[in-house]
């Protein structure tokens, strides 16, 4: 029998982790979805060393909130 080895792709790895990193409560509008596109690029800029480790990429972005764009810094506001 052969062995498969199955590797994740960087960005879909660095998808699930923003879509788990973010506590938005159930009044924001934003799906997770919507999260992991506004701030994908910017956790791929700012906290790619950070990769796969939640806390950290999460703990990244908040100390770079100044420099992430429009769109993802509104999904840190919406945070509780």
């Amino acid at each position: 029998m052969k062995h498969v080895r199955v590797t994740v792709a960087p960005t879909l790895l660095l998808g699930l982790v923003l879509a788990t990193s973010f506590a938005i409560t159930p009044a924001s509008a934003a799906t997770r979805d919507e999260q992991t596109k506004a701030c994908r690029g910017d956790a791929l800029k700012f906290c790619s060393a950070e990769i796969p480790d939640e806390d950290k990429i999460t703990a990244c972005m908040k100390q770079n909130l100044s420099k992430l764009s429009p769109e993802c810094r509104a999904m840190f506001g919406k945070q509780k």
